[in-house]
């Protein structure tokens, strides 16, 4: 049961973040989105590294001098994941002009919606998969690490509702339907986390390669997303230091409860 609430965290931090809707007149200013946006990155970067590929390494020691192929392939298949998903969903990010993916009738909310619905299947598949190696006895992985993993993903996901519900509000829908749409971008995150957290308990042997997996989602939304529309325009110093505040803070967690 506690593994299951530590699935819900993440959401509940988009949750919050989409509320912020009904407490804030106006839409984050640019250098705020900019900071929220590297805190975002610089918090799935290190989670990344410490919560998902170095415990995958960590558990292919078997393989001695070859224990980095499990994370190698895994980080590789999950960048390939995203990137078909990022081709076949019709979805646009904030503030560009363009939707991106295939040619839709989606209203531009629904396709700013997508987006962030893309960043939040990484994020659910990564606590669910450290889930799954605390569950199985994976020595590296210990619920402290499990709870960090998931606390820093509902830090960077309050922000994120926030950017996707106060533009949604200041381009004219009511609060309640932005908020909505804020909240049900992170429903993924729990959906996705049980699927894996499911997936891995039965077949323990590929944990390795999903923990990688989930870093490697991870981290082409970082490069693909995050970063450009954090680092465009000016003021994207405020997204450098929002990006190493996101690392360091995450850091902290995993090292500090893991």
């Amino acid at each position: 049961m506690n593994v299951l609430i530590l699935l819900m965290i993440p959401f509940a931090g988009t949750v919050l973040g989409a509320a912020a809707v009904f407490f804030l007149k106006n839409d984050l200013n640019e250098s705020v989105q900019k900071t929220l946006l590297g805190f975002a990155s610089g918090v799935m970067v290190a989670a990344s590294v410490w919560s998902l590929i170095i415990p995958a390494i960590e558990s292919s020691s078997q393989w001695e001098r070859l224990a980095f192929v499990p994370a190698a392939v895994g980080i590789l298949a999950g960048m390939a994941f995203l990137y078909i998903l990022d081709i076949v969903t019709p979805h646009i990010h904030l503030n560009a002009e363009k939707p991106d993916g295939p040619v839709s009738k989606f209203k531009k909310t629904t396709m700013l919606a997508l987006a962030v619905t893309l960043h939040n299947i990484p994020e659910g598949m990564a606590v669910g998969v450290v889930a799954a190696g605390f569950l199985c006895g994976n020595g590296q992985i210990a619920f402290a690490g499990v709870f960090a993993l998931s606390i820093g993903i509902a830090v960077q996901n309050f922000p994120e509702g926030a950017i996707i519900s106060l533009p949604l509000a200041s381009d004219g829908n009511g609060k309640p339907r932005a908020f909505l749409y804020g909240m049900l971008s992170g429903v993924v995150e729990p959906v996705f986390g049980l699927l894996t957290l499911l997936f891995a308990r039965e077949v323990t042997a590929v944990l390795p390669y999903l923990l990688s997996f989930a870093a490697g989602a991870m981290l082409f939304v970082v490069v693909e997303e995050l970063i450009p529309e954090s680092s465009q325009g000016e003021h994207s110093n405020f997204a450098t230091v929002g990006f190493g505040l996101g690392f360091i803070i995450m850091m902290i967690l995993d090292v500090s409860l893991g």
